[in-house]
Formats: C-alpha cells, structure tokens, sequence
C-alpha cells in the first residue's frame, strides 16, 4: 500500500489531528460522568397499596390476580412478588434485549382485566425498570438537632412543599422522594360506646362518611343558557362534626356526638436516624445520561443554601449518606493516576529499546490523539465517563502504541538501509499498512460478542469493549496518516546507529528452532495442543461480579414477630445510638463518618462508613463483636456493601427458591434448610426471605355466623365494623388543591383483648359486643408472603464467602446440600436456582457462543486478507498461547488474592486474543510478502522475525507495562480490574515469547509434509520391489 500523498498532505494531516484533539478535549470536559454506564434493566414492576391489609388479603384480592393476568407475556422470564402487610410489589423480569416499550403498555392493558381491586386499595403504580444503586443518586437525612421541637415527622409536610421541589429543579435530578408515609391523615375518631347507645351501626356509618363526594348530573336547559347540574356532596372537615349520621328515636345524631373530626399525624409505621438523630430519609433518583459530579456539585450548593434558610431556623440539618460521586471521584483518580503511571512506565520502555528521544516522543504522540479522538467518537455515541469506559482508555494505552511502534521500527529499517527521511516515512508506513489493517480489523472482530451481550452486566462492560474498539481503530488511522507525516520532522538524522545488531541475530536462532520437517512438527503440535489442554486445566472457578467494596457496611437487624415500632426502637434502636456515639464523636476509634438507621416491619436496616476508608474492616468487627451484639432476641449480621449488589448483598448472590402452597410448611423446611446452609457454608451470608421472625401477632375473629344470622348480620358487616376498631376504615381521600390526605374512620386505641370483645355495637336488633358475635383468638399469621414464578415461595439467598468463588459455591450447593434441602420439603413442594446461579451460566454460554461466531466472523476476515485458508489457520492456532498465558497470570495474582474468573476478567481472555491475533497477523504477513519478493520460505521467515521481532517485542512489554499498575495496585477500586490486568499482563507475556516460535513452525508444515513424502514415496519403491 502506497502512502505517498500523506507527505503532500502533512499540513491538512497535522491541522486535522490538532483540531481532532481540541474536539476531543471539549468532548471530554462535557461527558457525563457517572459511576457506571446507563443501562436498560429489563424489569417492570407494580405496586398496589392497600392501607389496614394483612399480607394473606393483599395475597388474595391483588397480588394473584394482578400475577395471573400476566401469564403468557412475551419475554417473560421469571416473576416475583411480595404480598406484605399494607400493599402487594410485583416484579417482572424479562430475557436479555426485550424491548419494555410494547411490553409496558401491555402490562397495563392487562391490568385492567383484573377483577375489581377492594374499594380502599390505591390504583396500581406501574414502574419500568427499579429503584437499584444505579438510578439512584444520593440519600439525604433530614435530622431534627437536638433541642428541636419534635417529633421529626412534623416537619414532613414542610420538606415537601419546600425542599423536595427546590432539590428537584437541579438539572440531572428525575425526582425526589420522602421514604415515609403521609404526614398527615384526616381522622374521624368514634366512640363506639357512645355510637352503639345512640343506635348508630358502625357499618351504617362508613357508608355515610364514603359516600360524601360532589356527583355531576349533566347540564340543563333554562331559558336562553344552559346550566350544569352538580351536587355538591363534599364536606369541608371544620363542618364535619355537625354533619347528620343517623337517627336515635326521633332526633338526629351528628358525628360530633359520637366523635370528632381532626387532622392529625398518622401512627407511626417506622423511623429513620442519622448520627443520632431522628430523620426523614430524602432519596434522589439521577437522569440517565446526567454529569453525576456536576448534579452532585449543584445539589451541595443547594443543600447549603436549604440548611442556612431554611432547615436550620426550623431546628433541622440535612445531611448526606450514600453518594456515588465518592466512589467515582475514587474511581477516576485510581485509573487516571494508574492510566498515567502505566503510559510513563511504557515511554520509559521504549526509550530503552530505541535509545532515542525524538523517536519514543512521535510514538508517544499515538496515545493522547488517540485517546482524545475516542473521547469524542464516545461522546457522539452519547456514552458516559464511567469507571468502565475509563478502564477501556487505561487498558488502550498499549495497544494504541503497537501500531506507531510497528510504523516507526518500519521507517527506521528503511532509515537504515539508505532510504531519504521522506522515502523512509512513506515506504516504511505503506510496507506495513496492509498488515496493520488486517490486524486492526481482526482486533475488532475479536470484540464483537461483548458488544453483543444483552444482559445488564453485559451493557455495563460492553462500554470496556466499545472504548478499546474505538481506540484501536482510531489508533490505526494516526499510525499511517499522522506518525509518517511527523516522522520527517522529527527523525531527520540517520537512523543506523538505533538498529540493534543483537535482534536479527536472535531472530535468527528463533527461526533455526523449526528449521527440520521433525522440529516443525513437534513445535507445532507442543505450542498448540499443551497450551489448550493446560488452560483447561489450570482454569480458575468461575464467578459472577468481581467484589467491588464500596466502603461502607450495612447490617440487617432481624426483630421478634409481632415487636411494633415503638418497642423496636426503645429496645434496639437507642441502645445501638448510644453504643456508637463515642465513635461518632471521636473519643473512640475508629471514628465514624456517619451512620443510619432505617426500620421496617420486621427489623432494621443499619448503614455505616468510617472516616478512613482503610479502616472499613475495623468497623465491620465492631458492628459483629461489639455494636449488634447483647440485644433482646435481636439476630443480625454485618458485612462491607458492595457496589454490583444491593444494600448488603453482593452482585454474586444465589437465590434457592422453596416453592408450594403450605406457607407454614416452607417456612419451616427454609429455617431448617437456613441453619443447614450457615453449618455447610462458613463464611457465607444466608438470609431467609421472608425472614423467619416476619409474623405479625394476630388477633383471629372467628365470627360466628349463627349468631350474626339471628340479628340480621353479615360477616360483610362485621368486617366494616372490625376495620373501624383497628387500625381503621379507608375511606378516601381529601384533596384540598394542593395534597391529598387520606381519610380513616376509627376507635380510640385499646390495650386488652378483653377491652377488645366487650366493645359494644349496635345492631337493628339493640346493642351487643363484639364476643358475642366472635370469638377471639391470639395466633400468629405471615407478615410477607412472597410469590415466584406464580407459587407462593420461601427463598434463602446465599452470599459466598469472599475466599469462595461462585461457581465452587454452586457446585457445593447443588451436589450437596440441594438433595438434603429437598428431603426437607413438604409433598408437592419444589426448589429451583436463581439470582446469580442462573445468571452465571446464562452469560457464559452468551459469552461463549457470541465468541464462536467471532471466530467464524474473524476467520472470513483473515481469508479475506490473507487470501489463504492455511494462514488464516496458522493466526487461530495461536490463540490457546494467548488463553494459557491469561490463565498464568489469574493463577499467580492468586498467590496473592483470591481471583476467579468473573465476567470482567472474561472479557480480558477477549482483549488478550485480539492483541495475539494481532501478532500473528503481523508475522503471517510480512512473511509472505517477502516470499512475494522472491525469497524463499526459510529467507521469509527469518526475515519477517529480524524486522517484526522488535516492534512486537516492544508492543509487547509496553501493554505489559501499561496494564501492570492497575494488577498491582492495592485498594477497593483496584479489584474490579485485578484479573482483567493480571490476565493481560500474563497472555502478553507469554504468546510474547512462543508465538514467534510457533507460527515460523506452522509456516513450515506444508513444506515439512512434501519432505516427509519424498522421504516415503522411495521407501514404498523398495518395498515393493
């Protein structure tokens, strides 16, 4: 290929490339950046409230049938739902690459086949994807200081009205959210003493109170105009106390005779603290594409302004708690700290190989051209900065050096053997441009299957994949256009005093090794089949997500059944506030940052992060040994959080799914099978879900129907009159322009059951009490009741220990202790995997069939350029080096760390086989176009190795060079790309040192097999005669 016009276009070239950089580097100061890339979860999920439910009535009036009208829904790979006390959450998860627009619109077309939802439930909440780490942005604790008029939930109403708007208004923020309840209800309370003495039916007086509402009854015609016809049937609540309830004899009843109407604050569901104190938690869910640290930024300027006017004069402060923007700031500094040291260490290389300035600055030029132009071919492709796509540029570094090594190296042998600097640039760059074309384009077929990988994991690092791509083809275009239209500028004087004599001589004893049939042979064979068969077994266990801590540990508190939120937080809560208050107030190590504590039915949820993040492990020790231990019947267990999981979970979780219909049954084969799993796996989290103390203490009212039938009654009416002396009757809500406030009809608190059954009701046929219509009974009954796959389940998730990989984890699960589980089940019950046990499998074998059809598509693309089958086979043949080679180096970094093969460092065997094909594809290639110069096969051979020798030699160790300080570097951001750098700097490394052996042998086959024929052909003669 013939480059002379790029010296006649140097000016346009070197214009170009400046302006490319310039556009590059705006590009790059306007790329979002995030903590990881946007990503389309294939999920859907509904919500349905039901205020005053238990879960067995969400169960069976919302949640079966809202799951049973989804059958059959394209793409729909697993449902699960949870039925719990107060509402019903559905998720539908659907395969990789489902598209959620039609789906969407069909979920809620099939909402509306469901039957009738009860009166008091909420319309259903339609959501696409969830609420996971990823969309969300930042939490904030809205704390009431100490001296502050409480109770903290009194300020609800004014955070949002005032705060949540103005926080939503910064650029980047979707929506703001108070996780809490209304705060404020409309409570009309009853007396039901006073009712039943007046002769008033509760049951009579919900319907009266539910059906005060404005009803329009069309337009009438009067005179000349028309006039709507509307009843004006609502009340105004300070005129609610004189509104007609009935009648007792010959006079009617007002409410405020038998009660009062009020607004009042609802009681208390949960609470939440922060460092102490009491707070509302403020969640903030991110735009896609947004700039994370600029959103960040703006929102701190806000929040500051928030506290001094307004938080602050009302005895409040506001304070963070989980915020991605420190683990990308963290992120960021480690890979470009890294992505610098290792592109140093990697120009210090070549000047030690080429022992020339000038010529190691023009192949430095390649890295920040390239990198700039990605930047900018990224953003066009609307991408974000993100600790991936970052991690491509670190890993880049050394494969966009390769081509301006192998173009440089060129020029200087044309240099060297006389050529004029001009001739040299152009010469040199044309010699070697079609096999770096070859080589660039197989480079980008290699990648294509995690481009193609449709899963949420496979989106998040198909951004690795794409950036390296990119680089690499960028690369290309500045190796032959731009490195030859600087290198007579800057190389003007000769160039044989930088040749290295020692490598034609080291070629040449390379090429002696399979110079015999008999060497060929038994190289070829050795390097080909050894290599394969070692990796295969040398081949770590695989897993799912590379455990990425994130510095923060999270605890789970796990309650007694029935332990309301009062008691939970007098007895757990307090105690824990006051154990950790020496270590947030310093006078303890170590110091803490902040903390929190959010409860929920059934337990707590405690998040905490220590001032110096290396002393996480420390903190851990003393939530477990110290903080979580010595409390009323309270089990909990704390571990460091980490980024690809939720709030204490890990992105490698299985889930072992219990399935039937006898609850009671499950749940007692899943506390047996908990406490089997805790003995078997040590070291591994294991969590009932739901959880073995998720019971509510129930009063049962067994009606009894004889006795209700002779006072004209209902279980119907029973029901109505229950309702109001519980928690109370629904029965709207008031919408007063700006709020809706929901509207309860209820009896004063009682504290005895006896209270309970001697509560008097009127009936049409005089007073009696509740016992007489009722027995009642303390049992106790599920708080949750959790559905998979349409059944009613228990699931138990297990975190592997951090020394386990996944795969030896399922292995141990499924050959082991999965037959014991099962002999524990009640009949008719079922088990089944799930969570990241199918996941794994799922994504290796899309892994692995999208990297078959990248073989099928890189072997079209060598015969294309090669125009030989058998080359195309001697480039392939030298990919189980590359994979022994990846397997070298995950087995010596696991000397030191534990390192499986997780998803990530898949993708790095990805990259190494493009860099190895590379190599051969350079070697194949210059071989044959020097027998195209009329050389022989021996003469090619040794002359391809005595000019590609070096540059490959180089190309080599500079990637080595370059990746080596993010697998050595200590610290949390470290892990996430430790095996991928390991298996780079290890595959490098070795098909370094066999690849020149093998293809020199592989070139020979063909002629070693008519010399073995010779040899034979005379030998058959003989014989027969």
């Amino acid at each position: 290929m013939r480059l002379d016009w790029v010296a006649r276009q140097r000016v346009s070239i070197l214009g170009a490339a400046a302006l490319l950089c310039v556009a590059g580097l705006i590009a790059l100061l306007r790329l979002p950046v995030q903590l990881l890339p946007d990503v389309e979860t294939p999920t859907i999920s509904i919500w349905t409230g039901w205020p005053g439910a238990a879960a067995a009535e969400v169960e069976r009036a919302i949640t079966e049938p809202q799951e049973s009208v989804m059958r059959g829904l394209d793409g729909l790979a697993e449902i699960n739902a949870n039925a719990n006390a107060g509402g019903s959450w559905i998720q539908l998860r659907f395969a990789p690459g489902t598209d959620l627009d039609p789906l969407f619109v069909e979920v809620i077309g099939r909402l509306q086949r469901v039957p009738a939802l009860p009166r008091e439930a909420t319309p259903p909440v339609v959501n696409r994807g969830d609420d996971g780490p990823e969309r969300t942005l930042i939490y904030y604790f809205v704390q009431l200081l100490p001296g502050s008029e409480g109770p903290v939930e009194r300020h609800q109403s004014m955070v949002q009205r005032v705060i949540v708007p103005r926080l939503e208004r910064i650029p980047g923020v979707a929506s703001a959210r108070i996780n809490s309840g209304p705060d404020s209800e409309l409570r009309v309370t009853i007396d039901p003493a006073r009712a039943a003495a007046l002769g008033i039916e509760l049951p009579t007086l919900v319907q009266t109170l539910s059906r005060l509402d404005d009803v329009s009854a069309g337009s009438v015609e009067l005179g000349r105009s028309s006039y709507a016809l509307r009843l004006h049937g609502r009340f105004n609540p300070d005129e609610l106390d004189a509104l007609p309830v009935g009648r007792s004899g010959e006079r009617v009843v007002t409410l405020g005779e038998i009660g009062s109407a009020r607004f009042e604050r609802p009681d208390r569901a949960g609470f939440s603290y922060q460092n102490g104190n009491p707070a509302l938690t403020l969640q903030l869910f991110r735009e896609p594409g947004t700039n994370v640290l600029d959103t960040l930024d703006a929102l701190d300027a806000e929040v500051s302004l928030l506290r001094e006017t307004v938080l602050a004069p009302a005895g409040l402060d506001i304070q963070k708690s989980f915020e991605p923007g420190i683990f990308i700031r963290r992120a960021i500094g480690f890979l470009t700290g890294n992505l610098g040291l290792g592109l140093l260490a990697a120009l210090g290389l070549l000047w030690l190989f080429l022992r020339d300035t000038r010529a190691t600055l023009l192949i430095a030029t390649a890295v920040p051209i390239s990198l700039l132009a990605t930047t900018l071919v990224l953003a066009a492709l609307g991408k974000s900065l993100n600790m991936i796509s970052i991690a491509g540029l670190a890993f880049a570094v050394g494969m966009v050096m390769d081509a301006a090594i192998v173009v440089v190296e060129s020029a200087l042998a044309r240099r060297a053997a006389g050529a004029d600097v001009e001739s040299a640039a152009s010469d040199g760059a044309g010699r070697v441009a079609g096999a770096l074309v070859a080589a660039t384009l197989t480079t980008v077929a290699v990648f294509l299957p995690v481009l193609a990988l449709k899963d949420v994991e496979g989106q998040v690092f198909a951004d690795l994949a794409l950036t390296v791509a990119i680089a690499v083809l960028v690369s290309l275009a500045v190796a032959l256009w731009v490195v030859p239209a600087l290198l007579p500028l800057m190389l003007r004087q000769p160039a044989s005093a930088r040749l290295d004599v020692a490598w034609p001589a080291l070629a040449t004893r390379i090429a002696a090794t399979s110079n015999t049939p008999r060497r060929a042979w038994l190289l070829s064979l050795t390097l080909v089949t050894l290599p394969l068969l070692l990796a295969l077994w040398l081949a770590p266990p695989r897993d799912y997500l590379p455990p990425v801590k994130r510095a923060a540990v999270d605890a789970f508190l796990q309650t007694p059944p029935g332990m309301g939120s009062d008691r939970l937080e007098a007895e757990i809560a307090r105690p824990i506030i006051e154990r950790m208050r020496p270590y947030m107030d310093g006078t303890a190590e170590p110091k803490l940052l902040n903390y929190y504590i959010i409860s929920w039915t059934g337990g707590a949820t405690l998040g905490a992060r220590v001032q110096d993040p290396a002393r996480i492990g420390e903190l851990e020790n003393l939530l477990n040994q110290k903080i979580l231990v010595g409390l009323p019947d309270l089990r909990a267990f704390a571990r460091e959080g980490e980024l690809f999981g939720g709030m204490g979970g890990s992105g490698r979780t299985v889930w072992i799914n219990l399935r039937g219909s006898d609850v009671s049954a499950l749940r007692q084969a899943g506390v047996q099978a908990e406490t089997l799993l805790r003995e078997a796996l040590p070291g591994a989290q294991v969590r009932m879900i739901p959880g073995a103390t998720a019971e509510a203490a129930e009063i049962a009212v067994l009606p009894d129907d004889q006795r209700l039938a002779e006072r004209g009654l209902s279980r119907v009416w029973l029901a109505d009159a229950l309702r109001v002396l519980g928690d109370g009757r629904f029965l709207g809500e008031y919408f007063d322009g700006e709020r809706r406030v929901p509207i309860l009809l209820r009896a004063p608190n009682w504290d005895q059951i006896d209270t309970l059954a001697a509560t008097p009701l009127a009936t049409p046929f005089g007073v009696v009490t509740l016992g007489e219509l009722a027995r009642l009974e303390l049992v106790r009954s599920p708080s949750e009741l959790r559905r998979v796959d349409f059944a009613r389940a228990v699931t138990l998730t297990v975190d592997p220990a951090e020394t386990e990989s996944l795969e030896e984890t399922l292995a141990q699960i499924e050959q082991q202790l999965l037959p014991r589980i099962r002999a524990l089940l009640p009949a008719g019950a079922s088990v089944d995997l799930g969570g990241s046990a199918g996941r794994l499998e799922q994504l290796t074998q899309a892994l692995l069939g999208n990297l078959g059809l990248s073989l099928i598509t890189l072997a079209v693309i060598l015969l294309l350029l090669l125009r030989s089958p058998f080359d195309a086979a001697v480039v392939l043949a030298t990919l189980p080096l590359a994979a022994l080679g990846g397997v070298i180096g995950l087995n010596v970094l696991g000397w030191f760390t534990p390192q499986p093969l997780d998803l990530l460092t898949m993708i790095g065997f990805v990259m190494l086989l493009a860099m190895v094909v590379s190599n051969g594809v350079l070697l194949v290639s210059e071989a044959r176009a020097a027998e195209a110069r009329g050389l022989s096969l021996d003469a090619a051979i040794q002359q391809a190795l005595a000019e590609r020798l070096r540059p490959l030699t180089l190309g080599a160790l500079t990637g080595v060079v370059g990746a080596l300080p993010l697998a050595v570097s200590p610290g949390p951001a470290a892990s996430i790309y430790r095996g991928l750098a390991a298996v780079t700097c290890g595959g490098v490394l070795l098909s370094l040192l066999l690849v020149v052996f093998l293809v020199p042998a592989l070139l020979r086959l063909p002629a070693a097999r008519r010399a073995q024929a010779l040899i034979v052909a005379p030998l058959e003669v003989i014989h027969e005669h």
